[in-house]
């Protein structure tokens, strides 16, 4: 069941994650368990030859992914992490930005399992993940 969440609770969201500033992910919608976001071309992202790299498009899934889950299980999934991503590599983006789309499949009691897949702006399939998170977060 999805949570009543605004766009700006999601960027609020985004904002308070340190690890994914650097590239300047922006929202571009949301729904029940799902959610797209924008990944600019940065040329300190790129590896030779102009290629994004790969973990540009791993972090990018890993935070879409993220904020459909909180889409579907509310703000206090905040705290959820991943516990396992499979990535394939299926296309190059070459210094040019791409989309992250993001979507809960199965909620578990524990896990939530999902996709997501990244885009060149015309459609292009970049990559294909899948991901589990876990809906507590990590004890140190």
């Amino acid at each position: 069941m999805a949570v009543a969440l605004s766009a700006g609770d999601l960027e609020r969201v985004l904002g308070r994650a340190a690890f994914a500033r650097v590239y300047d992910f922006r929202l571009r919608s949301h729904g029940d368990g799902e959610c797209v976001i924008e990944v600019p071309f940065k040329a300190g992202l790129e590896r030779p030859g102009g290629i994004v790299a790969g973990t540009a498009y791993m972090t990018a899934a890993d935070v879409v992914f993220w904020l459909a889950v909180v889409t579907r299980l509310g703000l206090e999934a905040e705290a959820a992490v991943t516990v396992n991503m499979t990535t394939a590599f299926l296309s190059p983006a070459r210094r040019e930005p791409f989309l992250a789309r993001g979507r809960v499949l199965r909620e578990g009691r524990t896990l939530v399992y999902g996709v997501a897949e990244c885009t060149s702006a015309e459609g292009r399939l970049l990559t294909h993940h899948t991901l589990t998170y876990t809906r507590t977060q990590a004890r140190s």
